[in-house]
C-alpha cells in the first residue's frame, strides 16, 4: 500500500497516482443469473485496495474471492444518517451466532438490519479480530471519502478468511480460505454507504494477495423473502420496516 500523506495537493496527487497504477482493469463479468440491465456495479479490487459505493435498498451485492486469495474487510453505514453503522458485537449477539452464513443479518446499534447474507459457498469469515493496521488505513481512506474520519472506523466484518474459537481453551483459530472462486452474496435493507478493503487478515501466517471482485444490482422485489423465521431476525425485520415507512 502507498503511505504517502495526503494532506496536501502534491502528497494527494502522489497517492492517486499510485492507487491507479496498482489498480485492477478487468472488469467482472455479469454472472448468468443477473440481469445486465439490472447491473449497477462491476468492480475488481486488488490486493491492498479498497472500494466504496453508496448502495440503494433494494441492492443485492456479490463478493467474490476470484482466486482464493482475497479477504474482504466490510464496513456498513446507514447513508442518510451515518451514525448509525454495522455493529459487530450486536451481529453476534442478537442472533445468537458468531459465525457469519446464510440467512445472517448485519445489524446496525439500532436494532436495524442493513443488509443480509443470503448466499455462501464460503462459509471462512470473522467477525472476532477485525483487519490488520493496512486493512484499517484502507477502510479510513474510504470513509474519508464520505466525510467521516478514523471515529467512524468500527470492528469490521472479514469475509473469505475464517476463524474459529476452540471450545476447551477459547484460543482462536485461523482456518484460511474456502478456495478460489467462493462468493457471499448481501441483500442490503436501507440505503447504505458499503466500504470495502482487501487486505490480509491479522492471523495469517503467510497472507497471499488476490482479486476481489464486487458485483451489484437492483433486486428490491427479494426483500420480501426473508431467508428464515427467527424472532431476532423477525424482529430486527420489523424496526428496519417502520424506519422505510416513516419516510
Amino acid at each position: 500500500m502507498d503511505a504517502t500523506p495526503t494532506n496536501s495537493t502534491s502528497g494527494a496527487r502522489s497517492h492517486a497516482r499510485a492507487q491507479a497504477q496498482q489498480a485492477s482493469m478487468r472488469i467482472p463479468a455479469t454472472p448468468d443469473d443477473v440481469d445486465p440491465a439490472r447491473l449497477i456495479w462491476a468492480e475488481s479490487i486488488p490486493a491492498n485496495g479498497y472500494a466504496t459505493k453508496v448502495l440503494a435498498r433494494g441492492s443485492r451485492i456479490r463478493l467474490i474471492d476470484v482466486d482464493g486469495a482475497a479477504c474482504a474487510h466490510l464496513l456498513l453505514y446507514r447513508a442518510e444518517a451515518p451514525w448509525e453503522r454495522l455493529n459487530v458485537a450486536d451481529t453476534m449477539k442478537v442472533p445468537w451466532q458468531a459465525y457469519l452464513g446464510t440467512g445472517h443479518p448485519l445489524l446496525s446499534d439500532q436494532g436495524r438490519v442493513l443488509a443480509t447474507v443470503v448466499a455462501d459457498s464460503s462459509g471462512r469469515h470473522d467477525m472476532l479480530c477485525g483487519p490488520d493496521a493496512t486493512g484499517r488505513q484502507l477502510l479510513l481512506l474510504g470513509a474519508i471519502k464520505h466525510g467521516m474520519d478514523i471515529r467512524d472506523v468500527a470492528p469490521s466484518v472479514s469475509l473469505f478468511r475464517g476463524v474459529r474459537v476452540e471450545p476447551v481453551s477459547g484460543a482462536l483459530e485461523f482456518t484460511g480460505s474456502a478456495g478460489s472462486g467462493a462468493a457471499v452474496d448481501l441483500l442490503v435493507h436501507l440505503p447504505l454507504v458499503l466500504v470495502l478493503a482487501n487486505a490480509a487478515h491479522p492471523l495469517d501466517p503467510d497472507p497471499p494477495a488476490g482479486a476481489l471482485d464486487v458485483l451489484g444490482w437492483h433486486a428490491g422485489e427479494q426483500l420480501g423473502n426473508p431467508v428464515n423465521d427467527d424472532p431476532e431476525y423477525q424482529r430486527a425485520l420489523q424496526n428496519t420496516e417502520a424506519v422505510v415507512r416513516a419516510w
